[in-house]
């Protein structure tokens, strides 16, 4: 991942909102939910929760579909792990006996 996509990715999780649907979104799987769903479920007004939705679209954390008169959205699960590789390898410098298990995570990505 470049530096400046993990900006923006880091940027639009940098609000207490935001970082809610984005959590709802990966609890959500890859059925997704509506966004009338999801406003629903954190008590926000529909064009607040369009914002956010379309803030979490074009940093590439989620994904979104039309069904019928709805649109589901999906979390970016690819560019979840994405970023945290981003975030984590330089952990530690190495040092297994710091980041224990991570390292071996990040071995398998």
């Amino acid at each position: 991942m470049e530096s400046n996509l993990a900006v923006n990715a880091l940027s639009a999780l940098a609000h207490e909102g935001r970082l809610a649907v984005f959590r709802l979104l990966v609890q959500a799987g890859l059925d997704g939910l509506p966004a009338g769903e999801i406003a629903r479920s954190l008590g926000v007004p529909a064009n607040t929760m369009s914002t956010h939705l379309a803030i979490l679209t074009r940093a590439g954390l989620a994904t979104s579909e039309r069904h019928s008169r709805s649109v589901v959205y999906r979390a970016n699960i690819e560019s979840l792990r994405a970023l945290m590789v981003f975030l984590a390898k330089d952990c530690c410098q190495g040092r297994e006996d710091l980041c224990g298990q991570l390292i071996i995570d990040l071995a398998c990505a």
